[in-house]
């Protein structure tokens, strides 16, 4: 079986963790890497015996050696950076947000449509085995019709300091779109509903400086879906305890809570602190599994040249929901969506 070759773009912090897992599959090779930073590139490449590593994106999908590129570059540049890539005849694996602004993505989508190439967005948790379950759960019709999902998404206090850093430096898009677009796709994919109306708070308490900088590090949004299910999401960055990823769905017979404790593993301590169950501290660790399970499911859908469940259109939905919260915290206003 010929190996499919792969090139990474993008060596943050999410990036690496692709190319870990990309240089480990089966029948897989990563062949290269492209990043700004060539200090980065050169480790990198020395770590996993990667043939290619470029500065440059468009050069690097020039390499007529690669099958795919898995795009982990800022989020303005995913659509720019979808379109090269197809434009070169490569299989695209792109992390949320699909990108910023909606008539750029609904052009992207165009050209996606129009492509015989594979595309896959990075919506990890649809690849969770917690969520999964949760969702054959639903499908099933054992807690009834859903009428209310609550979903939190806290990052930990312990990079606060660096979050203000970066924002200072570049804008995040929101904490909506930053970290509740993953909540939005959950909701609507447990639901398979859109969401029609939204109203969103939140304030800057732990790091008052991110006022001037129009951001927030504590948000909250109520959503109105179309078949009448309302959503309250929180998205923050101050969880003392560690990564904090908590999904609960109530319905006519019955409810589920998906992690109401981070739990790291099954191990409990006892100690001059009491009983202690030791939590999750970063969403690597929390959904590493799934970001295998996804990267996994885009090699499958190449080697059998079809399509996955995940598609643009919920790239295109979330960032549309998202944009609306972070417009109607700006207005202070509930706003009402149309498509």
């Amino acid at each position: 079986m010929n190996p499919i070759k792969i090139g990474v773009a993008g060596l943050g912090r999410l990036g690496l963790i692709h190319a870990d897992n990309i240089h480990h599959m089966k029948h897989v090779e990563l062949t290269a890497v492209s990043n700004l930073d060539e200090q980065v590139n050169k480790e990198v490449q020395e770590k996993y015996s990667i043939p290619y590593a470029y500065t440059s994106y468009e050069a690097m999908i020039q390499n007529n050696e690669l099958d795919a590129v898995c795009i982990v570059t800022p989020s303005g540049f995913h659509t720019e950076h979808i379109q090269k890539a197809l434009d070169h005849g490569l299989h695209v694996f792109c992390e949320k947000p699909i990108g910023l602004d909606s008539d750029e993505i609904k052009a992207v989508m165009k050209k996606i449509e129009d492509s015989d190439r594979v595309f896959h967005l990075g919506f990890m948790r649809r690849y969770d085995e917690d969520y999964v379950y949760a969702k054959e759960m639903i499908d099933r019709g054992q807690i009834g019709d859903i009428s209310i999902i609550r979903s939190y998404g806290i990052d930990p206090i312990s990079g606060l300091g660096s979050f203000v850093d970066f924002a200072k430096k570049s804008p995040s898009g929101g904490i909506y779109l930053d970290m509740s677009v993953h909540d939005i796709d959950v909701i609507r994919w447990f639901t398979e509903a859109e969401v029609k109306k939204v109203w969103a708070t939140g304030n800057n308490k732990a790091a008052p400086e991110l006022n001037a900088l129009n951001e927030v590090e504590i948000g909250t949004a109520t959503l109105q879906l179309n078949n009448d299910v309302t959503a309250f999401l929180v998205a923050g960055r101050t969880a003392s305890h560690g990564y904090h990823v908590e999904t609960e769905v109530i319905g006519t017979k019955g409810m589920i809570r998906i992690a109401a404790t981070p739990d790291k593993n099954k191990v409990t301590v006892f100690n001059e602190h009491g009983t202690v169950r030791p939590t999750s501290q970063n969403f690597p660790e929390r959904f590493r599994e799934a970001y295998i399970n996804e990267m996994k499911e885009f090699v499958h859908c190449i080697r059998y040249e079809r399509q996955p469940s995940v598609t643009a259109l919920d790239g295109l939905r979330g960032t549309e929901v998202a944009a609306a919260c972070q417009q109607s915290f700006e207005k202070d206003e509930l706003l009402e969506l149309s498509y």
